[in-house]
Protein backbone atom coordinates (compact mmCIF):
# COMPACT_ATOMS: atom_id res chain seq x y z
CA UNK A 1 0.00 0.00 0.00
CA UNK A 2 1.15 3.56 -0.66
CA UNK A 3 1.24 6.48 1.74
CA UNK A 4 -1.79 8.68 1.21
CA UNK A 5 -3.82 5.82 -0.23
CA UNK A 6 -7.44 5.66 0.92
CA UNK A 7 -8.91 2.20 1.45
CA UNK A 8 -11.72 0.36 3.21
CA UNK A 9 -11.88 -2.79 5.28
CA UNK A 10 -13.35 -4.56 8.31
CA UNK A 11 -11.57 -4.51 11.67
CA UNK A 12 -11.00 -8.19 12.50
CA UNK A 13 -9.88 -7.61 16.07
CA UNK A 14 -8.37 -4.91 18.27
CA UNK A 15 -4.99 -5.55 19.90
CA UNK A 16 -4.08 -3.68 23.07
CA UNK A 17 -4.59 -0.85 23.50
CA UNK A 18 -6.48 0.31 20.39
CA UNK A 19 -4.80 -1.26 17.36
CA UNK A 20 -7.49 -2.41 14.94
CA UNK A 21 -6.31 -5.13 12.53
CA UNK A 22 -7.62 -4.76 8.98
CA UNK A 23 -6.74 -7.27 6.22
CA UNK A 24 -6.72 -6.03 2.65
CA UNK A 25 -5.62 -7.63 -0.61
CA UNK A 26 -2.45 -5.58 -0.32
CA UNK A 27 -1.64 -6.66 3.22
CA UNK A 28 -2.23 -5.95 6.89
CA UNK A 29 -3.10 -2.46 8.11
CA UNK A 30 -3.28 -1.24 11.71
CA UNK A 31 -6.05 1.33 12.15
CA UNK A 32 -6.38 2.82 15.63
CA UNK A 33 -9.53 3.89 17.48
CA UNK A 34 -11.95 1.43 15.93
CA UNK A 35 -14.03 -1.46 17.20
CA UNK A 36 -14.02 -5.13 16.16
CA UNK A 37 -16.45 -5.71 13.29
CA UNK A 38 -16.63 -2.12 12.08
CA UNK A 39 -16.23 -1.44 8.38
CA UNK A 40 -13.97 1.59 8.14
CA UNK A 41 -12.44 3.95 5.62
CA UNK A 42 -8.84 4.92 6.37
CA UNK A 43 -5.85 6.72 4.89
CA UNK A 44 -2.44 5.03 4.93
CA UNK A 45 0.05 7.31 6.68
CA UNK A 46 2.93 4.94 7.54
CA UNK A 47 4.54 1.89 5.94
CA UNK A 48 6.36 -0.76 7.93
CA UNK A 49 8.13 -3.95 6.84
CA UNK A 50 5.28 -6.21 7.94
CA UNK A 51 2.29 -3.88 7.75
CA UNK A 52 0.96 -0.42 7.05
CA UNK A 53 -0.64 2.03 9.47
CA UNK A 54 -3.80 3.90 8.63
CA UNK A 55 -5.66 6.88 10.10
CA UNK A 56 -9.35 6.27 10.65
CA UNK A 57 -11.42 8.60 8.48
CA UNK A 58 -14.94 7.23 8.77
CA UNK A 59 -16.91 4.32 10.17
CA UNK A 60 -18.93 3.03 7.20
CA UNK A 61 -20.82 0.29 9.03
CA UNK A 62 -21.37 -0.30 12.73
CA UNK A 63 -19.90 -3.29 14.49
CA UNK A 64 -22.24 -6.15 15.47
CA UNK A 65 -21.03 -5.44 19.02
CA UNK A 66 -22.53 -1.94 18.97
CA UNK A 67 -25.84 -2.91 20.48
CA UNK A 68 -26.63 0.14 22.59
CA UNK A 69 -27.01 3.85 21.98
CA UNK A 70 -24.25 6.36 22.87
CA UNK A 71 -24.45 7.53 26.45
CA UNK A 72 -23.18 11.10 25.92
CA UNK A 73 -23.78 13.86 23.38
CA UNK A 74 -20.21 14.17 22.03
CA UNK A 75 -19.66 10.50 21.09
CA UNK A 76 -17.90 9.51 18.85
CA UNK A 77 -16.12 12.85 18.22
CA UNK A 78 -14.59 12.75 21.71
CA UNK A 79 -11.51 10.55 21.91
CA UNK A 80 -12.28 9.22 25.40
CA UNK A 81 -15.00 6.57 25.79
CA UNK A 82 -14.54 4.62 22.58
CA UNK A 83 -16.51 1.55 23.64
CA UNK A 84 -19.65 3.05 25.18
CA UNK A 85 -21.86 1.61 22.40
CA UNK A 86 -20.59 -1.90 23.28
CA UNK A 87 -22.23 -3.80 26.14
CA UNK A 88 -19.97 -3.87 29.18
CA UNK A 89 -19.68 -7.67 29.19
CA UNK A 90 -18.32 -7.53 25.63
CA UNK A 91 -15.82 -4.83 26.63
CA UNK A 92 -14.57 -7.09 29.41
CA UNK A 93 -14.21 -10.10 27.10
CA UNK A 94 -12.25 -8.05 24.56
CA UNK A 95 -9.89 -6.60 27.18
CA UNK A 96 -9.35 -9.99 28.81
CA UNK A 97 -8.38 -11.49 25.44
CA UNK A 98 -6.05 -8.58 24.69
CA UNK A 99 -4.14 -8.97 27.96
CA UNK A 100 -4.07 -12.75 27.74
CA UNK A 101 -2.57 -12.49 24.26
CA UNK A 102 0.14 -10.07 25.44
CA UNK A 103 1.11 -12.23 28.40
CA UNK A 104 1.02 -15.49 26.43
CA UNK A 105 3.31 -14.07 23.76
CA UNK A 106 5.74 -12.71 26.38
CA UNK A 107 5.95 -16.02 28.23
CA UNK A 108 6.40 -18.03 25.04
CA UNK A 109 9.21 -15.69 23.99
CA UNK A 110 10.77 -16.09 27.45
CA UNK A 111 10.56 -19.89 27.37
CA UNK A 112 7.97 -20.26 30.15
CA UNK A 113 5.93 -23.01 28.52
CA UNK A 114 4.61 -26.46 29.41
CA UNK A 115 5.39 -29.73 27.67
CA UNK A 116 2.95 -28.87 24.88
CA UNK A 117 4.52 -25.46 24.26
CA UNK A 118 1.69 -23.49 25.89
CA UNK A 119 2.31 -20.62 28.32
CA UNK A 120 2.70 -22.13 31.79
CA UNK A 121 0.95 -19.84 34.32
CA UNK A 122 -2.44 -19.28 35.93
CA UNK A 123 -4.53 -16.52 34.33
CA UNK A 124 -7.39 -15.36 36.54
CA UNK A 125 -9.28 -13.38 33.90
CA UNK A 126 -10.62 -9.86 34.34
CA UNK A 127 -12.29 -8.24 37.32
CA UNK A 128 -14.96 -5.70 36.35
CA UNK A 129 -15.22 -2.21 37.76
CA UNK A 130 -17.99 -1.97 40.40
CA UNK A 131 -19.34 1.02 38.44
CA UNK A 132 -19.50 1.11 34.65
CA UNK A 133 -20.23 4.85 34.58
CA UNK A 134 -19.56 7.83 36.89
CA UNK A 135 -16.47 6.08 38.25
CA UNK A 136 -13.75 8.72 37.81
CA UNK A 137 -12.78 10.70 40.89
CA UNK A 138 -10.52 13.02 38.89
CA UNK A 139 -10.93 14.76 35.54
CA UNK A 140 -8.89 17.37 33.70
CA UNK A 141 -10.94 19.51 31.31
CA UNK A 142 -9.43 22.02 28.85
CA UNK A 143 -10.58 25.44 27.70
CA UNK A 144 -10.52 26.15 23.98
CA UNK A 145 -12.81 26.26 20.97
CA UNK A 146 -14.40 23.50 18.92
CA UNK A 147 -13.24 25.12 15.70
CA UNK A 148 -10.98 28.07 14.87
CA UNK A 149 -12.38 31.32 16.31
CA UNK A 150 -15.48 29.48 17.55
CA UNK A 151 -17.22 30.06 20.89
CA UNK A 152 -15.50 29.17 24.16
CA UNK A 153 -15.60 25.47 25.05
CA UNK A 154 -14.66 23.60 28.20
CA UNK A 155 -14.25 19.87 28.02
CA UNK A 156 -12.21 17.21 26.24
CA UNK A 157 -10.08 17.03 23.13
CA UNK A 158 -11.69 16.03 19.87
CA UNK A 159 -10.47 12.63 18.70
CA UNK A 160 -7.17 12.98 16.84
CA UNK A 161 -6.89 16.72 17.50
CA UNK A 162 -4.36 18.65 19.55
CA UNK A 163 -6.32 21.89 19.61
CA UNK A 164 -10.08 21.36 19.12
CA UNK A 165 -12.09 21.07 22.34
CA UNK A 166 -15.57 19.59 22.79
CA UNK A 167 -17.69 20.86 25.67
CA UNK A 168 -18.39 17.88 27.95
CA UNK A 169 -21.46 18.93 29.94
CA UNK A 170 -22.86 15.39 30.08
CA UNK A 171 -19.69 13.29 30.44
CA UNK A 172 -20.83 9.88 31.69
CA UNK A 173 -17.66 8.59 33.33
CA UNK A 174 -17.74 11.33 35.98
CA UNK A 175 -20.37 12.09 38.60
CA UNK A 176 -23.10 14.53 37.57
CA UNK A 177 -21.76 16.94 40.22
CA UNK A 178 -18.70 17.46 38.00
CA UNK A 179 -20.89 18.19 34.98
CA UNK A 180 -22.86 20.80 36.94
CA UNK A 181 -19.66 22.48 38.09
CA UNK A 182 -18.26 22.50 34.54
CA UNK A 183 -21.44 24.07 33.16
CA UNK A 184 -21.43 26.75 35.85
CA UNK A 185 -17.81 27.70 35.21
CA UNK A 186 -18.21 27.69 31.42
CA UNK A 187 -21.28 29.96 31.58
CA UNK A 188 -19.49 32.37 33.91
CA UNK A 189 -16.40 32.56 31.68
CA UNK A 190 -18.54 33.06 28.57
CA UNK A 191 -20.57 35.80 30.26
CA UNK A 192 -17.37 37.59 31.28
CA UNK A 193 -15.83 37.03 27.82
CA UNK A 194 -12.64 35.60 29.34
CA UNK A 195 -10.11 34.46 26.69
CA UNK A 196 -8.64 30.97 26.65
CA UNK A 197 -4.92 30.28 26.39
CA UNK A 198 -3.69 29.63 22.83
CA UNK A 199 -1.02 26.95 22.81
CA UNK A 200 0.72 28.32 19.71
CA UNK A 201 0.83 32.05 20.48
CA UNK A 202 1.05 31.45 24.28
CA UNK A 203 -1.49 34.19 24.83
CA UNK A 204 -4.71 34.03 26.82
CA UNK A 205 -5.99 33.36 30.32
CA UNK A 206 -8.10 30.22 30.82
CA UNK A 207 -6.27 26.89 30.64
CA UNK A 208 -7.82 23.95 32.51
CA UNK A 209 -10.40 22.87 35.02
CA UNK A 210 -9.19 20.11 37.35
CA UNK A 211 -12.00 18.48 39.32
CA UNK A 212 -11.60 15.83 42.02
CA UNK A 213 -14.54 14.19 43.78
CA UNK A 214 -14.28 11.42 46.37
CA UNK A 215 -16.58 8.51 45.60
CA UNK A 216 -17.02 7.51 49.23
CA UNK A 217 -17.26 10.91 50.96
CA UNK A 218 -18.62 13.07 48.12
CA UNK A 219 -16.09 15.82 48.92
CA UNK A 220 -15.15 17.93 45.89
CA UNK A 221 -12.08 20.01 45.07
CA UNK A 222 -12.43 22.59 42.27
CA UNK A 223 -9.18 23.78 40.68
CA UNK A 224 -9.39 26.51 38.03
CA UNK A 225 -6.10 26.76 36.13
CA UNK A 226 -5.16 29.99 34.32
CA UNK A 227 -2.10 31.90 33.21
CA UNK A 228 -0.93 35.05 35.00
CA UNK A 229 -1.84 37.17 31.97
CA UNK A 230 -4.88 38.66 33.75
CA UNK A 231 -5.72 39.56 37.33
CA UNK A 232 -9.31 38.46 37.80
CA UNK A 233 -11.56 38.50 40.86
CA UNK A 234 -13.37 35.14 40.93
CA UNK A 235 -15.45 35.95 44.03
CA UNK A 236 -18.79 35.94 42.12
CA UNK A 237 -17.92 32.57 40.56
CA UNK A 238 -17.12 31.14 43.98
CA UNK A 239 -20.54 32.24 45.20
CA UNK A 240 -22.23 30.63 42.19
CA UNK A 241 -20.36 27.36 42.72
CA UNK A 242 -21.22 27.22 46.41
CA UNK A 243 -24.88 27.79 45.56
CA UNK A 244 -25.06 24.78 43.18
CA UNK A 245 -27.40 21.93 44.11
CA UNK A 246 -24.98 19.00 44.32
CA UNK A 247 -25.14 15.49 45.74
CA UNK A 248 -21.68 15.96 47.19
CA UNK A 249 -20.08 19.00 48.81
CA UNK A 250 -17.46 21.43 47.52
CA UNK A 251 -14.81 21.63 50.25
CA UNK A 252 -12.26 23.72 48.35
CA UNK A 253 -12.00 26.09 45.38
CA UNK A 254 -8.50 26.94 44.17
CA UNK A 255 -7.13 29.31 41.53
CA UNK A 256 -3.95 27.75 40.14
CA UNK A 257 -1.53 29.90 38.12
CA UNK A 258 0.32 27.99 35.40
CA UNK A 259 2.60 29.78 32.92
CA UNK A 260 4.28 26.64 31.60
CA UNK A 261 4.61 26.54 27.81
CA UNK A 262 3.78 22.83 27.90
CA UNK A 263 0.16 21.73 27.84
CA UNK A 264 0.24 20.25 31.34
CA UNK A 265 -1.71 20.91 34.51
CA UNK A 266 0.75 22.17 37.12
CA UNK A 267 1.05 25.00 39.63
CA UNK A 268 3.43 27.95 39.66
CA UNK A 269 1.23 29.53 42.35
CA UNK A 270 -1.95 28.40 44.10
CA UNK A 271 -4.48 30.87 45.48
CA UNK A 272 -7.13 29.67 47.90
CA UNK A 273 -10.52 31.06 46.92
CA UNK A 274 -12.59 29.02 49.37
CA UNK A 275 -12.21 26.26 51.92
CA UNK A 276 -9.26 23.87 51.90
CA UNK A 277 -6.80 22.40 49.40
CA UNK A 278 -7.56 18.74 50.15
CA UNK A 279 -10.36 16.20 50.52
CA UNK A 280 -10.72 12.74 51.99
CA UNK A 281 -11.36 9.38 50.33
CA UNK A 282 -11.71 5.92 51.90
CA UNK A 283 -10.22 2.73 50.41
CA UNK A 284 -10.57 -0.68 52.11
CA UNK A 285 -11.29 0.93 55.47
CA UNK A 286 -8.32 3.32 55.33
CA UNK A 287 -8.72 7.10 55.07
CA UNK A 288 -6.64 9.12 52.61
CA UNK A 289 -6.10 12.86 52.38
CA UNK A 290 -5.78 13.91 48.74
CA UNK A 291 -4.45 17.23 47.42
CA UNK A 292 -4.87 18.70 43.89
CA UNK A 293 -1.86 16.94 42.38
CA UNK A 294 -1.67 13.82 44.57
CA UNK A 295 -1.41 10.58 42.63
CA UNK A 296 -4.43 8.46 43.51
CA UNK A 297 -6.24 5.79 41.53
CA UNK A 298 -8.91 7.57 39.49
CA UNK A 299 -11.50 4.83 40.14
CA UNK A 300 -11.82 4.55 43.93
CA UNK A 301 -14.19 1.57 43.97
CA UNK A 302 -12.14 -0.09 41.24
CA UNK A 303 -9.02 0.51 43.34
CA UNK A 304 -10.52 -1.62 46.08
CA UNK A 305 -10.88 -4.45 43.55
CA UNK A 306 -7.34 -3.88 42.25
CA UNK A 307 -5.70 -3.79 45.68
CA UNK A 308 -7.72 -6.77 46.90
CA UNK A 309 -6.45 -8.77 43.92
CA UNK A 310 -2.89 -7.64 44.63
CA UNK A 311 -3.21 -8.44 48.34
CA UNK A 312 -4.44 -11.93 47.42
CA UNK A 313 -1.31 -12.50 45.33
CA UNK A 314 0.98 -11.03 47.99
CA UNK A 315 -0.26 -13.44 50.64
CA UNK A 316 1.24 -13.65 54.13
CA UNK A 317 3.75 -10.87 54.87
CA UNK A 318 3.99 -11.42 58.62
CA UNK A 319 7.48 -10.54 59.94
CA UNK A 320 8.46 -9.34 56.44
CA UNK A 321 9.99 -6.08 55.27
CA UNK A 322 8.12 -5.01 52.15
CA UNK A 323 9.35 -2.51 49.56
CA UNK A 324 6.56 -0.60 47.81
CA UNK A 325 8.35 0.95 44.84
CA UNK A 326 6.65 3.80 42.97
CA UNK A 327 4.37 4.11 46.01
CA UNK A 328 2.44 7.29 45.11
CA UNK A 329 0.45 8.44 48.15
CA UNK A 330 1.23 5.14 49.87
CA UNK A 331 -2.09 3.37 49.37
CA UNK A 332 -0.64 -0.12 48.87
CA UNK A 333 1.97 0.38 51.59
CA UNK A 334 -0.72 1.24 54.13
CA UNK A 335 -2.93 -1.66 53.09
CA UNK A 336 0.02 -4.01 53.70
CA UNK A 337 1.32 -2.30 56.85
CA UNK A 338 -1.16 -3.99 59.17
CA UNK A 339 0.11 -7.44 58.15
CA UNK A 340 3.85 -6.74 57.67
CA UNK A 341 6.79 -6.00 59.96
CA UNK A 342 7.68 -2.87 58.00
CA UNK A 343 6.83 -1.27 54.67
CA UNK A 344 9.18 1.13 52.88
CA UNK A 345 7.66 3.20 50.09
CA UNK A 346 9.72 5.00 47.45
CA UNK A 347 8.18 7.72 45.29
CA UNK A 348 9.78 10.47 43.18
CA UNK A 349 6.97 13.04 43.66
CA UNK A 350 7.68 14.83 46.95
CA UNK A 351 4.10 16.02 47.40
CA UNK A 352 2.89 12.42 47.16
CA UNK A 353 5.43 11.33 49.77
CA UNK A 354 4.32 14.07 52.16
CA UNK A 355 0.72 12.95 51.63
CA UNK A 356 1.70 9.31 52.24
CA UNK A 357 3.34 10.20 55.57
CA UNK A 358 0.32 12.22 56.60
CA UNK A 359 -2.06 9.44 55.57
CA UNK A 360 -0.08 6.84 57.52
CA UNK A 361 -0.37 9.02 60.63
CA UNK A 362 -4.08 9.52 59.91
CA UNK A 363 -4.53 5.73 59.89
CA UNK A 364 -2.35 5.22 63.00
CA UNK A 365 0.25 3.20 61.11
CA UNK A 366 3.72 3.40 62.65
CA UNK A 367 5.57 0.78 60.59
CA UNK A 368 5.54 2.69 57.27
CA UNK A 369 8.51 4.69 56.00
CA UNK A 370 8.25 6.82 52.86
CA UNK A 371 11.28 8.06 50.96
CA UNK A 372 11.18 10.81 48.35
CA UNK A 373 13.41 10.15 45.37
CA UNK A 374 13.99 8.26 42.15
CA UNK A 375 13.84 4.49 42.69
CA UNK A 376 17.01 4.18 40.59
CA UNK A 377 18.99 6.28 43.10
CA UNK A 378 17.18 5.55 46.36
CA UNK A 379 17.84 1.80 46.21
CA UNK A 380 21.58 2.52 46.39
CA UNK A 381 21.12 4.42 49.66
CA UNK A 382 18.65 2.16 51.48
CA UNK A 383 20.50 -0.22 53.79
CA UNK A 384 17.55 -2.48 54.59
CA UNK A 385 16.82 -5.48 52.39
CA UNK A 386 13.29 -6.46 51.35
CA UNK A 387 11.63 -9.83 51.84
CA UNK A 388 8.93 -8.91 49.33
CA UNK A 389 8.63 -6.20 46.65
CA UNK A 390 5.53 -4.54 45.23
CA UNK A 391 6.01 -2.66 41.96
CA UNK A 392 3.46 -0.11 40.73
CA UNK A 393 5.41 2.01 38.21
CA UNK A 394 4.09 4.79 35.96
CA UNK A 395 2.90 4.08 32.42
CA UNK A 396 6.39 3.74 30.98
CA UNK A 397 7.25 0.94 33.36
CA UNK A 398 10.45 0.45 35.36
CA UNK A 399 13.59 2.34 34.39
CA UNK A 400 15.92 -0.11 32.58
CA UNK A 401 18.76 0.68 35.00
CA UNK A 402 16.55 0.24 38.08
CA UNK A 403 15.29 -3.19 37.02
CA UNK A 404 18.61 -5.04 37.61
CA UNK A 405 18.88 -3.45 41.08
CA UNK A 406 15.40 -4.71 41.94
CA UNK A 407 16.19 -8.20 40.65
CA UNK A 408 19.52 -8.29 42.53
CA UNK A 409 17.69 -8.27 45.87
CA UNK A 410 16.83 -11.87 45.03
CA UNK A 411 13.45 -11.85 46.77
CA UNK A 412 11.40 -15.00 46.46
CA UNK A 413 8.28 -13.24 45.14
CA UNK A 414 7.21 -9.87 43.70
CA UNK A 415 3.89 -8.40 42.67
CA UNK A 416 3.87 -6.07 39.65
CA UNK A 417 0.85 -3.79 39.16
CA UNK A 418 0.75 -2.18 35.73
CA UNK A 419 -1.43 0.48 34.14
CA UNK A 420 0.19 -0.15 30.75
CA UNK A 421 0.44 -3.87 29.93
CA UNK A 422 2.82 -3.30 27.01
CA UNK A 423 5.37 -1.85 29.47
CA UNK A 424 4.70 -4.77 31.80
CA UNK A 425 5.52 -7.45 29.21
CA UNK A 426 8.71 -5.59 28.26
CA UNK A 427 9.85 -5.70 31.91
CA UNK A 428 8.69 -9.31 32.34
CA UNK A 429 11.16 -10.36 29.65
CA UNK A 430 13.99 -9.23 31.93
CA UNK A 431 12.57 -11.05 34.96
CA UNK A 432 12.24 -14.27 32.95
CA UNK A 433 15.79 -13.95 31.69
CA UNK A 434 17.07 -13.47 35.27
CA UNK A 435 15.54 -16.61 36.74
CA UNK A 436 11.98 -15.62 37.60
CA UNK A 437 8.67 -16.93 36.29
CA UNK A 438 5.10 -15.64 36.21
CA UNK A 439 2.88 -17.66 38.54
CA UNK A 440 -0.44 -15.81 38.46
CA UNK A 441 -1.90 -12.92 36.52
CA UNK A 442 -5.20 -11.09 36.22
CA UNK A 443 -6.49 -7.78 34.93
CA UNK A 444 -8.82 -5.22 36.51
CA UNK A 445 -11.00 -2.95 34.41
CA UNK A 446 -10.34 0.37 36.11
CA UNK A 447 -11.42 2.36 33.04
CA UNK A 448 -14.73 1.12 31.55
CA UNK A 449 -15.66 2.48 28.10
CA UNK A 450 -11.98 3.20 27.34
CA UNK A 451 -9.08 1.19 25.90
CA UNK A 452 -7.13 1.02 29.19
CA UNK A 453 -6.74 -1.89 31.62
CA UNK A 454 -4.74 -2.56 34.79
CA UNK A 455 -2.83 -5.81 35.32
CA UNK A 456 -1.61 -7.62 38.44
CA UNK A 457 1.12 -10.25 38.10
CA UNK A 458 2.76 -12.48 40.72
CA UNK A 459 6.41 -13.17 39.84
CA UNK A 460 8.33 -15.94 41.63
CA UNK A 461 11.94 -17.04 41.61
CA UNK A 462 12.49 -20.35 39.82
CA UNK A 463 14.01 -23.22 41.78
CA UNK A 464 16.08 -25.60 39.69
Amino acid sequence: MKKGQIAEGIIERVDFPNKGIVRTEEGKVIVKNGMPGQKVRFMVHKKRKTHAEGRLMEVLEKSPFETREPQCSIFPACGGCMYQTMEYEEQLKMKENQIRQLLDEALKAGGQVDADGNPDYQFDGIHPSPSEFAYRNKMEFSFGDEYKDGPLCLGLHKKGSTYDILTAEDCKIVHTDMNRILSCILKYCKDKNLPYYHKISHEGFLRHLLLRRAQTTGEILVNLVTTSQADWDFTPLVEQLRALALEGKIVGILHIINDSLADVVRSDETRMLFGQDYFYETILGLRFKITPFSFFQTNSLGAEVLYSAARGYIGDTKDMTVFDLYSGTGTIAQILASVAKKVIGVEIVEEAVEAARENAALNNLTNCEFIAGDVLKVLDAVTEKPDFIVLDPPRDGIHPKALPKIIDYGVERLVYISCKPTSLVRDLAVFLEKGYRVEWACCVDMFPQTVHTECVVLIQRKHI
